[in-house]
């Protein structure tokens, strides 16, 4: 039990930083903001608006991304307060294993690993979408078999439903380029990030202002929220609002919980502290510029789609560049599908990019095979093989999984690992009250109470479905932690030879 709850000391996390083993220090404020936006814009306008505006929020997912974008703001500034406290790979992992103890530390490094992975198969399967619609404009067409998974999830009887094809084959491709860059090194990724970040941010601009002039206000006026303003449920059972046909609750918050996924890439910033040059000041600084920037843009393009195109003619695979063709401008289809791809392109890039250094945190730690997740190239200064194992894993996923299940699969993680930050820092700001923070987030305790309370309303908001895949998916973590983590743990060692208990007498 000693062992369950051992926290990791602050100053043990900050000797590792002196050790050989760690990642190159070269990500600047700009270069970490670039990453947020690049993480952060892409499939939640490009992909994920058309989910939730045509199945659970018509315009008032305008509404929806506000909820969400201040669920984010509370979150975001307890990452950033920790962020600047413990430069070091591992996010909410690396905060959990100090705050609450190494049990806990490993249920959300667990969860980690299913958001990091399961939104880049997400990611990759917008891709592929995106890249469909564009080379069909140019009369070019995939065969039905490579063109999306086997199966999708059928919204109005909740049941599977099969496609008639094999395999998304464009999502796997798009998923082992990404991964050969990575393994590459963080200056060509980030350098590459860069410049699709500019690319499409001048894109998104692009559909604002042509998007403004095509309005027609109907779309807003004559039916705001079909489906209502609530859809909260509790355990998928609908508790406040309506609920879809296939049990589902739907309304303005249920799509809030489902567009989510679409604001987690500032979380992805903090797994990169221990490649920035000053994280205990440009970390934050990245977390909070990336995530205002969005969240302004997400409800621009919210208002566009959904005023041009009625909520029910909205795509749902490619609703943004699908909605200008509506209107009849092709032109900017073409424009609007190849800033699409060069979106999505640099979220999965991030996405990929972060999963491999949670990992990385976690075998520092013993908890997994430190011989290969903790394995950093010699030349690169990457963690290779953990890249690699990251990539097959995601081209599976995205070739065979749709997107409706892998969208709110990644949410329940993201949402549950976003509680705990919260959480951990109203637990750290009491237990040490005397640690250097860089960064401090305001209005603590309301900030942190204020995020669990968000997240857990829309943790409650997502169906039945999500809540059993989260448990199944913890209970496989538990296995691997008591059949392995447990007696590697690096800490479990500590505590054997007494150092632990000693360094807690000397600080008492």
């Amino acid at each position: 039990m000693k062992q369950l709850f051992a926290k990791k000391p602050l100053s043990l996390l900050l000797e590792e930083m002196k050790g050989e083993n760690r990642l190159r220090r070269i990500l600047g404020p700009v270069a970490l903001t670039s990453l947020g936006v690049g993480a952060i814009i892409g499939t939640g306008i490009f992909v994920l608006t058309g989910v939730a505006a045509h199945d659970k929020a018509g315009p008032a997912i305008i509404l929806s991304f506000v909820v969400s974008g201040m669920a984010c703001v509370f979150a975001a500034l307890c990452y950033a307060e920790f962020a600047s406290m413990v430069p070091v790979a591992g996010s909410a992992y690396t905060y959990a294993y100090a705050t609450l103890g190494e049990l806990f530390a490993w249920i959300i490094g667990w969860d980690l690993v299913l958001e990091y992975a399961v939104a880049s198969a997400t990611v990759a399967h917008g891709w592929s979408h995106y890249f469909q619609d564009f080379i069909g404009i140019f009369g070019f067409k995939l065969p039905h078999s490579l063109t999306r998974a086997p199966f999708d999830f059928d919204p109005s009887s909740g049941l599977l439903a099969s496609t008639g094809t094999a395999i998304d084959f464009p999502a796997i491709i798009i998923a082992a380029l990404i991964t050969a860059i990575l393994v590459k090194g963080i200056r060509e990724s980030a350098g590459f990030n860069a410049a699709m970040v500019i690319l499409k941010l001048v894109i998104v601009l692009f559909v604002i202002v042509v998007g403004a002039m095509y309005i027609n206000t109907e779309n807003w006026t004559k039916n705001f929220a079909p489906y209502g303003f609530t859809g909260v449920s509790l355990f998928g059972k609908t508790i406040f609002g309506q609920t879809g046909l296939g049990g589902a609750p739907v309304g303005m918050l249920a799509a809030a919980a489902t567009i989510f996924f679409a604001y987690i890439g500032f979380d992805s910033i903090s797994t990169h502290a221990e490649e920035a040059k000053n994280p205990k000041r440009d970390v934050p600084i990245g977390i909070i510029t990336s995530l205002l920037v969005c969240t302004i843009l997400y409800i621009a393009v919210a208002a566009i789609i959904t005023g041009i195109v009625p909520y029910d003619k909205i795509d749902i695979d490619a609703p943004v560049s699908n909605a200008f063709k509506q209107i009849g401008l092709p032109w900017a289809q073409l424009i609007i599908s190849f800033g699409a791809l060069a979106g999505i392109t640099s979220v999965l890039l991030v996405m990929m990019l972060s999963q491999p250094r949670i990992f990385l945190a976690m075998a520092r730690d013993g908890l997994i095979p430190k011989e290969f997740f903790g394995a950093v190239h010699e030349k690169f200064r990457t963690p290779w093989k953990s890249t690699i194992l990251t990539g097959c894993f995601v081209a599976v996923l995205a070739g065979l999984l749709p997107l409706r299940i892998l969208a709110e699969l990644v949410n329940i993680g993201t949402l549950f690992a976003f509680v705990i930050v919260c959480a951990a820092v109203l637990i750290m700001r009491r237990t040490h009250p005397e640690a250097e923070r860089p960064f401090r987030s305001p209005w603590v305790p309301f900030i942190p109470i204020m995020g669990i309370l968000t997240c857990l309303m829309l943790m409650f908001s997502l169906p039945e479905e999500n809540w059993l895949r989260l448990f199944v998916w913890l209970a496989i973590g538990f296995v691997i932690y008591f059949g392995y983590g447990r007696k590697h743990s690096v800490m479990h060692e500590k505590i054997t030879s007494g150092e632990y208990v000693l360094e807690n007498n000397n600080k008492k």
